[in-house]
């Protein structure tokens, strides 16, 4: 960091004061040599003070974390740490600005440094506004010289990756009885339907036991009946496709906060994506708009996670039209195992949904499919909710009964080629979606 030299308050009122007995000197020609000797005086001693500064200030070295993670909407904190030289200021004056979407808890702190110590830290507090990837950080840092006539200054730009993924915490209350059954205290015990689909072993036959349950090669191996175990299935795939076209652009509020469908489809997303994990199954993402943008094919742990988490980073709703048969097209080509498909999309477009519906039966033949959108304000069935109020109301309650009614007859005519749609509430999204999920798991329909 070069610093900078610039006057300081007290040098500034040292010069006015001089003016000021110049001027008053200015009618007594006697008077002269008093104000120039003020003036050379304080000159002088500007100047002495200014020598001082350049020989024995040695501003700190700064620098903050490479790579920087946060949460939208949520508070954060970097981890500044100086390097410290011999001769450097016990106090500093020091910001930090972080890229425009940041709000710091504090425009400017005074850090107090501790002598001979070779480092110091201290925390810088901040809030991300919006999702997304970011580069670059600048600090600026301030310090005085020892008669505090001139102000030694220095800013730089430091290198690091800003990664601000969705709020998840905003999710944990609804969630939190789903998440509860995993054979923990405090769980309830989930029945699985049916005898699964995965062979596990065989065993001797035991009065009850289906015909078709008996191992028949086996039974004429070894001369007695023989019948086969199965398991319930651990390790599924589950794709979830984000629909980021224009309709994804919509704004809702979610946590008296003000954001997009895309938001609340991306948190949800992400939501999923850790049921699945926990789950045991194997994940995966599409992103499209007019065609795929993203693809992760589906893996499992807490790395491949990661990577689908950093991919949602910088995702953005567009002003394209979603090619539906396109999509459908790339799915049954790249997805060759049966798999749970979540569509996170917006079909209040009868175009689209006519679109969505001539096309689905493509990859509902092989894949299980599961399509899930958001409710807009006002759509909801004509006798529900509260009273009306006047005479606008009374129409906007029939054209949301009408949009209702669309939403409702798409469904009905998607269920037979085996295609579930449901409506999405705006603030229980992410724990609806995980309901979902867990039904098809305890129902073993995969």
């Amino acid at each position: 960091m070069k610093p900078r030299f610039v006057p300081g308050d007290r040098l500034l009122w040292l010069v006015l004061a001089s003016a000021v007995v110049a001027l008053a000197a200015g009618p007594w020609p006697e008077l002269t040599p008093v104000w120039l000797l003020v003036l050379a005086t304080v000159v002088l001693v500007a100047l002495l003070d200014l020598a001082l500064a350049l020989s024995r200030i040695r501003l700190p070295a700064i620098s903050i974390p490479s790579v920087l993670r946060f949460m939208r909407d949520h508070e954060g904190v970097v981890e500044v740490t100086f390097e410290l030289e011999p001769g450097a200021p016990r106090r500093v004056r020091f910001a930090l600005v972080l890229p425009e979407g940041f709000s710091a808890a504090v425009d400017e702190e005074f850090v107090e440094l501790p002598g001979g110590a070779p480092r110091a830290r201290i925390t810088w507090r901040c809030t991300p506004r919006r999702r997304g990837r970011f580069s670059g950080a600048r600090v600026a840092l301030e310090t005085g010289s020892l008669l505090n006539l001139w102000r030694v200054r220095a800013r730089a730009t430091l290198p690091c990756d800003i990664r601000v993924h969705p709020n998840l915490l905003t999710e944990r209350k609804p969630l939190a009885a789903l998440f509860l059954a995993r054979g923990r205290p405090g769980a309830r015990i989930q029945r699985t339907l049916g005898r699964g689909r995965e062979f596990e072993k065989l065993r001797e036959y035991l009065p009850g036991d289906g015909f078709d349950e008996i191992h028949w090669k086996a039974t004429a191996k070894r001369g007695r009946p023989v019948t086969k175990v199965f398991q319930a299935e651990r390790t599924q795939e589950v794709y979830v496709i984000i629909d980021a076209s224009r309709l994804s652009a919509r704004p809702v509020v979610h946590a008296n906060v003000q954001q997009t469908a895309l938001e609340r489809c991306v948190t949800s997303a992400l939501v999923l994506l850790i049921a699945a994990q926990r789950q045991g199954d194997r994940f995966g993402l599409v992103v499209h708009d007019d065609r795929v943008r993203r693809f992760l094919r589906a893996g499992g742990g807490a790395t491949h996670y990661a990577a689908c988490r950093d991919a949602l980073l910088t995702v953005a709703s567009t002003e394209a039209t979603p090619d539906v048969a396109e999509i459908m097209r790339f799915l049954r080509a790249r997805l060759r195992r049966r798999a749970l498909l979540f569509f996170l999309t917006d079909l209040t477009d009868p175009v689209l949904a006519e679109d969505f519906a001539r096309h689905a039966g493509l990859i509902a033949r092989q894949h299980l499919v599961l399509v899930g959108q958001l409710r807009p304000p006002g759509v909801a069935p004509l006798f529900s909710g509260d009273d009306v109020a006047d005479n606008e109301e009374i129409y906007a309650r029939l054209a949301g009964h009408v949009r209702w009614a669309e939403t409702r007859a798409l469904a009905q005519k998607l269920k037979p080629q085996g295609v579930t749609v449901s409506v999405l509430e705006n603030e229980t999204m992410a724990a609806q979606l995980v309901a979902q999920y867990m039904r098809v798991k305890e129902r073993q329909a995969l």
